[in-house]
């Protein structure tokens, strides 16, 4: 065993190592506030200087820390900010937790991972082990990171330990928080596995080590292509459903009471965040330099985006029977983050359907309990809140985020019409709500 490997265990039987979180995002942000909790060591790095001073003010800017989680870690005095990488020269663990985009619909964009490899390179000391959180297509940690660190003179299994662990945040999923979350860990070697698999080990209830890293970058695609896919197959059961006077929701519900082989799906107005609407497109990328075309990550992807356009259709529909036009109709969509009690637009269905009710004529607003603003894609409204005098103003709601904050007895009271996008009234007042 060399040193470094030496040194490094060591540290890990002690609690003393130095970790530096590379990205303070919706992954990078509670991962560096979990190993503090533990009284380790941290350094978060992060160039986005509102971020720093959000952070440094006690501010969270996610809805799973709340400001006072952040406060008492910081007072602890375990969790440093930096905008600079030369903090990394104390760390001995480094975890990148960077975006990783598209380019288009189907090109991956890895730059921000190589960026940081790059600064990462030029600061970390000798024995430290380096884990790429990002999610990306398989063979991106030993064919594009490693060569990265060569080209600055490190060897692998001599200088430094390399190793992928995908990411599996759930926002706003309190029964799953990060530490009972299970962690994948795959290495170049088996002796970056075991480094991984024992720092993570700390603030990880179960650690799952794998062969290698080209496996567990494939692990976190498998998991979100197998939801893509599903969610996909659902929406289109949904749309043939509508054709053929038949409630979705009740089918899924009772096919649900079959206690094998069946796991339930639910339609909806599309797919946001940062993981499902891109990660299988990675695959589907990567898998078409092995000369592979994967058909049903494409259809499945194609169909969830055409949803937004779909409930915009049926809203259409909707409004025809009352004897309106979509065009200069007053339609409020309630809900505009991607996913219900999270601060999050990204990738957002509901900013779709806005996008394309404007461009159709329809006089549009918005009402979400936890967007005051939005200010997107050429939009620029204020949160309507929700009162007898304000709803009934609008030609429809459009339920397209189902926020437990909101009334929806109160909606169902004073609104004159509603669609439904999320089975919030299972059915009922059918004279009033429209379903998908």
């Amino acid at each position: 065993m060399n040193g470094y490997l030496s040194q490094f265990k060591k540290k890990i039987k002690a609690k003393k190592l130095r970790v530096a979180v590379v990205g303070l995002g919706y992954v990078g942000f509670p991962l560096a506030l979990e190993f503090a909790r533990k009284s380790i060591q941290v350094a978060g790095i992060e160039i986005d200087q509102g971020r720093l001073k959000s952070i440094a003010a006690g501010k969270s800017y996610i809805s799973d820390i709340s400001d006072q989680e952040l406060k008492d870690v910081l007072a602890r005095g375990y969790f440093k900010l930096s905008a600079s990488f030369s903090s990394l020269k104390e760390c001995d663990v480094v975890l990148i937790c960077v975006p990783t985009p598209l380019k288009g619909k189907y090109l991956p964009d890895i730059s921000f991972i190589k960026n940081a490899v790059k600064s990462v390179a030029q600061n970390i000391k000798r024995g430290a082990l380096v884990v790429l959180e990002s999610t990306t297509y398989p063979g991106t940690t030993q064919e594009e990171i490693l060569p990265i660190f060569e080209r600055h003179g490190f060897a692998h299994g001599k200088d430094f330990y390399l190793c992928f662990s995908p990411e599996r945040i759930d926002p706003g999923n309190k029964q799953f928080p990060l530490p009972k979350i299970s962690k994948v860990v795959g290495g170049i070697d088996k002796q970056a596995t075991d480094l991984a698999a024992q720092a993570y080990g700390m603030i990880i209830e179960k650690v799952v080590p794998v062969s290698s890293a080209r496996t567990a970058e494939a692990v976190k695609l498998l998991e979100n292509t197998f939801r893509l896919i599903n969610i996909g197959l659902i929406d289109e059961l949904a749309m043939m459903a509508h054709k053929m006077d038949i409630d979705i929701w009740e089918v899924v519900r009772a096919a649900s009471s079959k206690p094998f082989g069946f796991m339930p799906f639910y339609p909806g107005p599309g797919v946001g965040g940062h993981c499902i609407p891109k990660d299988p497109l990675y695959l589907h990328w990567k898998a078409k330099s092995f000369g592979f075309h994967s058909r049903f990550i494409q259809l499945a992807s194609d169909v969830i985006s055409r949803m937004p356009e779909y409930i915009v259709k049926r809203v259409e529909d909707v409004l025809a029977k009352t004897g309106k036009k979509l065009k200069g109709s007053k339609i409020l969509v309630l809900g505009v983050t991607y996913k219900k009690d999270v601060k999050d637009l990204r990738k957002s269905p509901s900013i779709d359907i806005i996008g394309i009710l404007k461009k159709q004529g329809a006089k549009i607003a918005y009402s979400d309990p936890i967007i005051p603003f939005l200010k997107i894609k050429e939009i620029d409204l204020k949160s309507v809140i929700l009162n007898k005098n304000s709803v009934v103003k609008f030609d429809c709601v459009i339920i397209a985020t189902d926020h437990t904050a909101v009334d929806y007895g109160f909606l169902l009271k004073h609104a004159k019409l509603i669609f439904d996008s999320r089975n919030i009234y299972q059915g009922k007042n059918r004279d009033k709500v429209y379903r998908l």
